[in-house]
């Protein structure tokens, strides 16, 4: 397991950030911090992702764990790693990505849901893998299901998840962290109202710490 999905086993939790002003990008990372988990996953859904990944990596360095998210295409994994992106996720499982991403040295988390998906995972090296969508896809019980004959691998479960079902997620020891956008909310972005984010993510933070008591 690399260092980067270390660290974000240890934070359990990946905000999942559609952004439309970069210039936004900024206090929207300190809001974050400022909750507890200095983590960030900007999806590449709009053109401000670069924009926004950059900003953020050049205004918090080191404080920040900042991955691009919603990768499809090996020209956005170039541009995720121009910008400063440490790691890339991906909704599914495209070959050519992943082995793009070995290539260059950038930690992937490809979207599997099924188990020929999770073997096509495994014959690429991968340790990690994002399940979704997770709740339409069978949710907790699912994940179980494909951790049984697969126990090497550990899941990040994204989709649906929000703070009334996360706790049973990251109590299951093959869960590495989960993906969610509750805490930042595209219109609380939109509005400016980072108090809210910095409430919402030091909320989701106590949960983290009752998963690890």
């Amino acid at each position: 397991m690399t260092n980067i999905f270390e660290k974000l086993k240890e934070l359990s939790i990946v905000p999942v950030i559609k952004i439309t002003n970069a210039a936004k990008a900024v206090p929207l990372a300190e809001a974050l911090a400022e909750g507890g988990l200095p983590c960030a996953e900007v999806t590449f859904r709009t053109a401000q992702a670069a924009g926004a990944i950059r900003a953020i990596t050049d205004a918090l360095k080191e404080r920040m764990l900042v991955g691009a998210g919603t990768v499809l295409t090996c020209k956005q994994a170039d541009e995720a790693a121009a910008a400063g992106a440490k790691f890339v996720v991906a909704p599914g499982l495209n070959p050519e990505v992943v082995r793009h991403c070995q290539k260059i040295n950038l930690p992937v988390l490809p979207g599997v849901m099924t188990p020929s998906e999770i073997e096509q995972a495994l014959s690429l090296g991968l340790g990690v893998v994002k399940f979704f969508p997770a709740e339409n896809a069978g949710g907790l019980k699912m994940v179980k299901a494909l951790a049984a004959p697969y126990g090497d691998l550990f899941f990040v479960p994204t989709g649906g998840i929000g703070p009334d079902n996360l706790l049973p997620y990251l109590e299951f020891n093959k869960v590495l962290a989960c993906g969610g956008s509750w805490m930042v909310k595209e219109e609380w972005i939109n509005a400016g109202d980072f108090g809210k984010i910095t409430r919402a993510t030091a909320e989701a933070m106590e949960i983290v710490k009752k998963a690890k008591r």
